[in-house]
């Protein structure tokens, strides 16, 4: 009698276990219903379901100067301003991307400053197919989140199962300090969009 509760109690303790680890290992639901990442670098066209990413410049800045309904504001931030410059195309038919995404290298994310109000070169940027379009993406980033930081691209902000350009900065130049090499002072917004 005494084996069998001790063989009992064996099954019970070995099936809680597994239970237990079953559970804990199991992905959580955001993780099986998360956009499905596209890996890309710097320079590359990047393919995603339904647009298609080029990133070819990032500059970064201490100061943003833009017009804000007639005023020139000049905004500063506890980082760098990091002013990125994409080429956009829809791939099947038209549609928006409307979500940038900054990546650290430790993981925090920093989503698009909404300092700059509407414009029309940020998102949402409508883009259609075969019709390249320039979109830009501004951040606030700590200067310790350069250095193999990720640009995530997405449609929309909560896209589940869809597809999300994830371009490496590996190609942005730092220095020892994981600085970028080139911060200018001031960078003029308003200046950049009619220069191109």
């Amino acid at each position: 009698m005494r084996i069998r509760v001790l063989g009992n109690l064996v099954i019970l303790a070995a099936t809680v276990a597994l239970s237990y680890g079953m559970q804990v290992s199991k992905p959580h639901y955001a993780d099986l219903t998360a956009p499905i990442p596209v890996d890309g670098a710097m320079h590359d066209t990047v393919r995603a379901r339904s647009f298609d990413v080029r990133l070819d410049k990032i500059v970064f800045a201490r100061k943003l100067k833009t017009n804000q309904f007639g005023q020139e504001k000049l905004l500063t931030t506890g980082g760098l301003w990091a002013v990125v410059t994409t080429n956009l195309a829809a791939t099947g038919s038209s549609t928006a991307i409307a979500d940038g995404t900054w990546q650290g290298p430790t993981g925090l994310r920093y989503h698009q400053t909404e300092r700059l109000g509407y414009r029309q070169d940020m998102p949402p940027h409508g883009v259609d197919p075969g019709l390249e379009k320039r979109g830009l993406f501004v951040f606030e980033v700590p200067s310790d989140q350069i250095r193999g930081a990720r640009l995530l691209i997405a449609s929309r902000r909560f896209g589940p199962l869809d597809a999300q350009a994830r371009i490496s900065l590996d190609a942005v130049q730092t220095g020892a300090d994981g600085q970028p090499a080139d911060i200018v002072p001031e960078f003029d917004l308003d200046a950049q969009q009619g220069g191109t």
